[in-house]
């Protein structure tokens, strides 16, 4: 975590100048330190010397494939890792988040997506349980007291519905796949049973969006599982 008074940092490691130049620029106005990285091995020199609170990995690097990268900070370090690719397949995606991703975002990306998604990762990395109640537009959480209301009004939960919300919130910001999601919730015995997955986000949607089928909350990665926007 950043000292007081000090800007939080970000490590990015993207061999492409003119993108690495851009997310410099982008960061750096939206309140970061940026340490570049222009290959794996300079990536992962700067992760151990600079400690960042945040990495953005690409994954077409010249000297290595960005998964194992990927996989040798973790080794080491519980840092988010933001993976920012051009590669879309949904094997891609999935493979990147078992390898200890936080989350994905495929290339040309939105700047303003981009620097939200940091700031959430960073906030997951620092613990949401520090804060007892998660404050998401109209909705708050109270982990503490397991009370969830919206616009102020007490929002009445089944105990599943208010287990898979709160491994959600807890996990803010990160991409959580139907599989992981199935296994916290419901079992390892349920890692297949997506159709679970899909119902009772549907049910928390009805009860704590404004707008259901334009969900703003409980974000659907496709083909992947489900982000908390908050």
């Amino acid at each position: 975590m950043s000292a007081a008074g000090t800007l939080p940092s970000v490590l990015v490691i993207e061999d492409e100048p003119q993108i690495r130049r851009l997310l410099r620029l982008t960061l750096e106005s939206n309140g970061f330190r940026v340490h570049p990285a222009a290959n794996g091995k300079e990536g992962l020199d700067r992760a151990r010397t600079e400690r960042p609170e945040a990495v953005i990995l690409d994954l077409g690097l010249p000297d290595a494939d960005g998964v194992d990268i990927l996989k040798e900070i973790r080794r080491g370090s519980a840092v988010p890792v933001i993976i920012l690719s051009v590669r879309n397949g949904e094997q891609d995606v999935i493979s990147c988040l078992n390898a200890g991703a936080d989350d994905y975002l495929i290339k040309p990306f939105r700047q303003g997506e981009l620097v939200a998604r940091i700031r959430a990762a960073i906030r997951h990395r620092r613990g949401p349980e520090e804060k007892g109640v998660i404050t998401a537009g109209p909705v708050t959480v109270d982990l503490d007291a397991r009370v969830v209301k919206r616009g102020g009004e007490i929002v009445k939960l089944t105990g599943t519905e208010y287990a898979l919300l709160e491994l959600l919130v807890r996990n803010a910001g990160r991409v959580l796949t139907h599989r992981y999601i199935l296994e916290q919730v419901w079992g390892p015995s349920y890692a297949e049973e997506s159709q679970y997955s899909r119902v009772y986000v549907g049910q928390l949607r009805k009860k704590l969006e404004e707008d259901p089928s334009n969900p703003a909350l409980i974000v659907t990665e496709s083909g992947i599982g489900y982000r908390f926007a908050g």
